[in-house]
């Protein structure tokens, strides 16, 4: 126990921020080794934990969900038991840091003709985004809503007061109910302590609490005078963000490279605690401060596909719109002590904290299964199993696994809040269409056979010979005189025709076209079908 405390006092936290005018990036630092990453583009609209006031467009009664226009692209999806905000019990939750995003699914308390009646189609409602747009699905929301601040979280529609149930120590648990008795929540409000507030002085509760209630008189005066769809609230930049949330008593330094973002931050956080703003530097070097920092580095190796492990092991991952596969490979793995069960072990239990780790970089989520080799021990299985939970307990996402089952697999879940870091960062590639290959020289050999009989077959009935210039990429064109060259010679005594050739390098590999020489006409073209 003693040398776990003294382990975790030596871990030196830093909070690196990158702030240029397209893009805004944060790494969390521990001991040189990035731990956690977020990116946001300012360009781009923040929409979840925003509030909205919105129009029902319509009630799907086997989906038990109402479609409502908050002014974007897609209508948002809302539950039918997230249409009417719950109130206390929110307070039930394991982790009350914004009850709006965590709480876990439930059924609705009302029927279909209740659910109609209150909320025709046409009507007005409240709601704030709990899940972004992902792919092709549109925003999902909920009517209960929260605030969240440093210390607090403001939760309209409940009654209560508690304090975040991760706070364990009870002498401090008591002295924050003390404090949280004694500030008169708004009418109609709740109000619950954040991990974040352990061992926070009363003036900062009280600085907290006032600039919450300002927050939520604007969200009402808001609602009361614009027209529905519109935002009324919306969080905070990235930057700002990362003070009220990440921002604790056990961050080293904070160090931004932007003159503006650095004043701005130092403002909020004097508001806050002496101390944290003296934490706070301006990076002025010649490097980019993710390079200075040997972050960059360590960002391109996170996000590949491949990761290593320091043991020579590696692992694999794979995302899909439905599903994240995690392959775990024991690579160049020896082990310590010659034994093969044992030499698993330590690749497993490796390979699951790097897991842990890339699942938090990356922010990827859904239903996520891992292949760990293949264990026969019961109780390393175990191992395995109790250290992911365990490790998982840092993630702010929801999470749920599931015991290692016969095959070998490692299941669980992880909660999809925005889409992908590499989601944001990468586009599919324009070459491959995010295939991850494109077509080899000789399928595009027999496809463009295929063409040449096809066209020629029907223009010979009834007409002279027919020429055609066939226009492809230079690594087919070297494949169809090398080797194919006796097909295609095949092809013109057959039909009666004559082919020309001729290699573009500026196109796609995949790309060919097929022209009547007689009057110039495109008869086929590959990227047109």
């Amino acid at each position: 126990m003693f040398e776990f405390l003294k382990r975790l006092k030596k871990t030196k936290r830093e909070i690196i921020i990158n702030a240029e005018s397209l893009e805004t990036r944060v790494a969390i630092v521990e001991n040189g080794k990035l731990e956690e990453f977020q990116i946001e583009h300012p360009s781009r609209e923040r929409i979840v934990g925003g509030i909205f006031k919105g129009r029902i467009q319509n009630l799907e009664h086997d989906l038990q969900a109402a479609f409502v226009d908050i002014g974007l692209r897609k209508n948002a999806f809302l539950h039918y038991w997230d249409m009417i905000p719950e109130g206390d019990d929110l307070f039930d939750l394991d982790e009350a840091e914004s009850p709006s995003r965590n709480r876990p699914p439930r059924k609705s308390r009302y029927t279909n003709e209740e659910i109609e009646k209150r909320f025709p189609p046409g009507s007005e409602i409240v709601v704030q985004v709990t899940k972004g747009p992902i792919g092709t699905k549109g925003p999902r929301v909920t009517a209960s809503l929260s605030i969240p601040g440093r210390y607090l979280v403001l939760v309209p529609g409940a009654s209560l007061k508690g304090v975040s149930r991760k706070i364990g120590d009870a002498n401090e648990r008591g002295r924050l109910k003390k404090i949280l008795a004694k500030l008169p929540a708004p009418p109609g409000t709740g109000l619950i302590v954040r991990t974040a507030a352990s061992g926070a002085r009363k003036s900062s509760f009280i600085k907290d609490y006032e600039y919450l209630t300002l927050v939520w008189q604007d969200i009402q005066e808001s609602v009361r005078d614009c027209q529905a769809p519109s935002c009324v609230y919306q969080e905070p930049d990235l930057v700002e963000r990362v003070v009220r949330d990440w921002v604790t008593e056990d961050v080293d330094r904070i160090v931004l490279d932007n003159r503006e973002e650095y004043d701005k931050i130092r403002n909020v956080t004097a508001r806050v605690s002496r101390r944290l703003r003296s934490l706070i530097h301006l990076y002025e070097g010649d490097l980019p401060i993710f390079e200075n920092f040997e972050v960059e580095r360590q960002i391109e190796e996170a996000f590949s596909r491949k990761v290593n492990l320091k043991s020579g092991g590696y692992v694999i991952f794979d995302e899909t719109e439905a599903m994240i596969a995690i392959d775990v490979n024991t690579g160049r793995h020896k082990g310590s002590n010659g034994s093969q069960e044992q030499a698993i072990l330590e690749v497993n239990t490796e390979a699951i904290e790097e897991v842990a780790r890339q699942l938090r970089l990356r922010n990827i989520g859904g239903l996520v299964v891992i292949d760990l080799i293949d264990m026969k021990s019961r109780k390393h299985q175990n191992t395995v199993y109790r250290q992911l939970k365990e490790l998982l307990q840092r993630d702010r996402a929801r999470t749920n696994v599931l015991p290692i089952s016969e095959l070998g697999l490692l299941e669980m879940t992880r909660q999809r809040v925005e889409e992908s870091v590499l989601s944001v960062m990468y586009m599919d590639c324009p070459y491959c269409s995010g295939r991850g290959s494109v077509k080899s020289p000789m399928s595009m050999s027999v496809d463009i056979q295929r063409q040449i009989s096809a066209i020629m077959r029907r223009t010979r009935k009834g007409e002279s010979a027919y020429n055609l210039l066939i226009t492809v990429h230079p690594s087919v064109l070297e494949r169809l005189r090398k080797e194919d060259e006796q097909l295609l010679m095949d092809l013109q005594t057959k039909f009666e025709g004559r082919l020309s050739f001729r290699s573009d390098p500026s196109k796609h590999s995949e790309f060919f076209t097929i022209t009547g020489e007689q009057n110039g006409e495109i008869l086929y073209s590959s990227m047109e079908k």
